[in-house]
């Protein structure tokens, strides 16, 4: 006789911090989402890791976890940052002996009812699937300062990173124990998932508008990220400040041969101004402050790895109530 093979149970990884507006939603949707999900195939649990949240997100997941055991609460000791969280809800999720894990966002700008999709690329035999947007609902400086980023970015990286892609997707269990093997402390999530290969898929959808609440991503979080990603996986900046470094030499060097020439045949060199003088080593001034902040910026990063601190720390579990 044959033995049947449990339905594998596919995580969805979501961090939190201060989405008190947006939960109520999140939860109505996510719900019927886990009402649809074909039991013989496939089961569906939530991870919720709350971030370090200063509103009553913590109270309002507990509850709902309480309520429906399908639904876990993972709360870090405070606000490390939304790569934390969802490292911190990656690790959680092998650690229960996940299939496979879907990450996305608490605003519910990645829409829950993709997550079928998702799954049915990867039962299908991608192990790493993206989902990638047609469009997105942002206006104003977020949208124009998030397109500004994909069309740069993939002109700077050394590897290959599909554009129009961020936390939502699905990895599988091959490639989450290989994408929690990784020990970066400054993580880029697109850039991770690309590296690490595997078999990909992508699906297409409209990225939405936040369901409720405000963007809790700063736009000082959101620029660090951005430099995550150059930094991590682009050596473009310190070949820019080879080749200039390479450029002003060659065009020093022209110059003082062009002088000596001048001198050696007796030509008269008229006198250089102030102005002059002061623009070049305002010029060659400013070019070294800006290799120095290049360095100072990989130099950084060297430091926190080498440091190998962790990258969150998990609250211990509350004793249960009398």
């Amino acid at each position: 006789m044959l033995r049947s093979h449990p339905a594998p149970v596919i995580a969805l990884v979501i961090p939190v911090f201060n989405e008190e507006a947006v939960l109520p939603v999140l939860f109505a949707r996510l719900d019927a989402v886990l009402a649809t999900a074909p039991a013989d195939r496939y089961t569906l649990r939530v991870l919720l890791v709350d971030d370090g949240s200063r509103d009553r997100s913590v109270a309002l997941i507990r509850a709902h976890a309480t309520a429906d055991p399908r639904w876990e609460l993972v709360e870090l000791s405070r606000n490390f940052g939304f790569q934390a969280a969802l490292a911190a809800g990656l690790a959680r999720a092998a650690a229960g002996g996940a299939g496979a894990v879907v990450t996305l966002d608490a605003d519910l700008q990645d829409p829950p009812e993709l997550i079928p999709e998702l799954v049915a690329a990867w039962l299908g035999g991608a192990e790493v699937v993206r989902a990638v947007r047609r469009s997105r609902a942002e206006r104003g400086l977020r949208r124009v300062g998030f397109d500004l980023f994909h069309r740069v970015f993939g002109s700077l990286t050394d590897y290959p990173i599909e554009p129009n892609t961020g936390t939502f997707g699905l990895l599988g269990r091959h490639a989450l124990a290989a994408f929690n093997a990784l020990p970066e402390r400054h993580r880029f999530f697109p850039g991770l998932r690309s590296w690490i290969g595997f078999a990909t898929a992508d699906v297409l959808y409209d990225r939405q508008e936040r369901a409720a609440g405000q963007p809790q991503q700063s736009f000082r979080r959101l620029a660090r990220y951005a430099l995550d990603g150059v930094f991590s996986f682009s050596y473009l900046p310190l070949r820019v400040l080879t080749y200039t470094g390479l450029g002003i030499s060659g065009l020093g060097f022209a110059l003082a041969l062009f002088f000596v020439v001048r001198r050696l045949l007796g030509i008269e060199i008229a006198q250089t101004g102030f102005t002059t003088l002061i623009t070049i080593v305002t010029f060659l001034g400013g070019v070294q402050l800006i290799g120095i902040g290049i360095l100072g910026e990989y130099l950084g990063r060297i430091y926190d790895e080498v440091k190998q601190r962790p990258v969150f720390l998990v609250k211990p579990p509350r004793p249960p109530e009398a």
